[in-house]
């Protein structure tokens, strides 16, 4: 379905009924990259109305350059959750959609967020100034990849940690599409406008996030690192934090049965509260 938010249009999937959770995904990708992690364990835990957002320029959405800053996208998403939610919901949000999760809860979300997922969430916009591991393991099918064209074996392998011909596929289902897809011009301005006017987490520290949270991290992630999460995690007394080995940014693939057991836990946690 489509949502018009200032004359453009942005694309949200919905799936099941129930309590409502909305799902923000990376940079550069779409719905895909969320519904495709997210739908397995949902399957088998119903009673929760799926929303995975397309954000403006990604996906299916339209974006004008006007809109290529965090801080306008996260106007969009302040206006466009009223309108497909009516009470309390929960949220996630996967590496950018994770700054952009914790936007909407410095921005007067918080008393209707009933849970937070932060899935390799960025915390320092800044690319530079981020703590990543330096030279992580990885764990590559060599015989697998030798067999893929360049092109495919590179993208892939930016950000793989572990490299064989399941995760491939789930690459190519979940991720490739999305940016595919993209608006170029869209997202090399967002690039530069990558940061909210404000500090996002200083602000959530004066005001604790005191419901059920789940932060997600990849011990080999050398795009948003760990160890920067971690600094966070005082101001959110009811999170689990897990660290994943043999996991980088595309954590939800290279340990998907971690992934869901700590997905059903935040799941069952939001409920008991």
């Amino acid at each position: 379905m489509f949502i018009t938010i200032d004359g453009e249009k942005i694309y949200c999937h919905v799936a099941g009924e129930g309590k409502p959770v909305v799902l923000l995904h990376g940079f550069g990708c779409d719905h895909r990259l969320m519904a495709g992690c997210m739908e397995p364990v949902f399957q088998t835990h119903p009673g929760y109305r799926r929303i995975y957002v397309d954000l403006p320029g990604m996906g299916k959405s339209s974006g004008p350059l006007s809109w290529a800053s965090s801080g306008r996208i996260l106007e969009v998403l302040a206006a466009l959750i009223p309108k497909l939610v009516d009470g309390p919901f929960l949220l996630a949000g996967e590496s950018y959609g994770g700054y952009l999760a914790r936007g909407l809860l410095a921005s007067g979300f918080a008393d209707r967020v009933d849970g937070l997922l932060l899935l390799c969430p960025v915390v320092v916009p800044e690319r530079t100034a981020r703590e990543v591991p330096a030279n992580p393991a990885r764990q590559y099918d060599m015989h697998f990849l030798e067999q893929l064209a360049p092109g495919d074996k590179e993208g892939f392998c930016n950000y793989a940690v572990v490299a064989n011909a399941k995760t491939y596929g789930r690459y190519r289902a979940e991720i490739l599409p999305g940016v595919q897809t993209g608006d170029p011009a869209f997202l090399q301005q967002l690039e530069r406008r990558y940061a909210f006017g404000f500090d996002v987490d200083q602000r959530i520290r004066q005001t604790p996030y005191e419901k059920p949270a789940l932060f997600l991290a990849g011990r080999q992630d050398d795009c948003v690192g760990y160890r920067d999460l971690w600094r966070l995690l005082e101001a959110y007394p009811r999170a689990t934090f897990a660290v994943l080995d043999m996991a980088g940014h595309n954590l939800q693939v290279e340990q998907p049965e971690l992934f869901n057991e700590l997905i059903e836990n935040w799941l069952l946690r939001t409920e008991e509260r």
